[in-house]
């Protein structure tokens, strides 16, 4: 569905970047609320996808009625998040979910099985994604597809993360994007 290498960025100036190139979908790490439709408007004139972190956003409660406010208004590709309500609305308004998993330790992982069940996410992403034996299990135990992300600083890893299963590869290091 989407680049190898999905570019994170979370200034204007690499907005501007990315809606001039190849990439037909990039993440938005954030950013001041009245800045976000703006941004989602002028990159799908463009023709590119654009996959909100809900949690990062300025001036935006991170729950259910934020979720509904960006899936309706601002109308992302997708929304990435850590909460469950946000994740279950996003789905409710037909917006490509994005689960965030952060790989904390074997509790918490288990956890998360537990809300992945409840949520059915469209893809989760793996933090840090610099663990291929992790996103081969979390692929296993959900049959979610895995995307890649955090700590990701070379293309071995980007390599690694690939062959252990992941769907793509989130990166804000710009020498990586080259990858996609």
């Amino acid at each position: 569905m989407f680049p190898v290498v999905l570019p994170a960025v979370r200034k204007i100036k690499e907005v501007e970047s990315l809606v001039n190139s190849a990439f037909s979908t990039f993440v938005l790490l954030g950013g001041h609320l009245g800045q976000i439709k703006p941004i989602v408007d002028l990159a799908r004139a463009r023709g590119k996808g654009v996959i909100l972190h809900a949690d990062l956003i300025d001036g935006l409660k991170n729950d259910e009625y934020a979720a509904e406010f960006l899936c309706q208004t601002v109308r992302p590709l997708g929304l990435i998040s850590t909460r469950t309500s946000v994740i279950q609305r996003t789905k409710m308004n037909k917006v490509l979910a994005i689960q965030r998993l952060f790989l904390l330790d074997s509790d918490a992982l288990e956890r998360s099985y537990a809300l992945i069940e409840k949520t059915r996410p469209d893809y989760i992403e793996v933090m840090p994604g610099v663990i291929p034996e992790l996103i081969q299990e979390v692929k296993a135990r959900t049959g979610v597809p895995v995307i890649a992300g955090g700590l990701i600083r070379s293309a071995e890893q980007v390599d690694a993360a690939l062959t252990a299963g992941a769907a793509a590869v989130t990166t804000s290091r710009r020498e990586l994007w080259k990858l996609g």
